[in-house]
């Protein structure tokens, strides 16, 4: 289901609260003009959080980024890309969720102006396609480096669709080669209850 709000038609997905938003794009000769955020269109469109900080990254082709997740102080996040491309997924981890350990995938790129959001208690990650890709995003709460949590990025038992090149190497940091696996962590999650 799509809506329209002012300059933005927020389109939902087929997991609950996670939301493609693309923004209108006033273009000529000149260049091109576009919001990228508006607090009252993006209520209306579902998106009611208060974000508190503003990120960027830069990567290289074939740099896959996650899937991370913050255990204690989840943030939502409004992501997108503002060069290159990149294919973004948001796995869902919330507890008791008819979707959990499903995902959505999306390519956003500096072409297409998509946004993606992304609300509490998802693992999140990205893959780049380009040769050089820039990152930005927004969240609702502040980074706590003791916070961070990981899901294998090519975890079978969610089998997320990463659009490679035939035999292309993916590019990890350390951290990244050994997260939890959802099975993993589902037991992890157990574990501590029953502590």
């Amino acid at each position: 289901m799509s809506e329209r709000f002012g300059n933005f038609t927020f389109h939902k997905t087929e997991i609950e609260g996670v939301i493609i938003v693309e923004p209108t794009v006033y273009g000529d000769s000149r260049g091109y003009f576009t919001e990228t955020y508006q607090k009252e269109n993006f209520i209306k469109g579902g998106i009611n959080v208060e974000f508190v900080q503003d990120n960027q990254s830069m990567s290289v082709k074939g740099v896959l980024r996650g899937l991370h997740f913050q255990k204690n102080f989840p943030q939502s996040k409004l992501v997108r890309c503002i060069r290159g491309a990149v294919y973004d997924v948001a796995v869902d981890l919330r507890e008791g969720s008819p979707t959990y350990g499903k995902y959505v995938g999306i390519e956003l790129s500096a072409e297409n102006k998509r946004q993606f959001f992304i609300p509490k208690n998802f693992a999140h990650g990205f893959l780049v396609l380009s040769d050089e890709a820039e990152f930005a995003y927004k969240v609702d709460d502040f980074y706590h480096p003791n916070d961070e949590g990981g899901l294998l990025w090519n975890d079978p038992d969610i089998g997320i669709a990463w659009p490679l090149e035939k035999d292309a190497e993916v590019i990890l940091s350390d951290k990244d080669k050994v997260n939890s696996t959802l099975k993993e962590l589902r037991e992890n999650n157990e574990k501590n209850k029953a502590d």
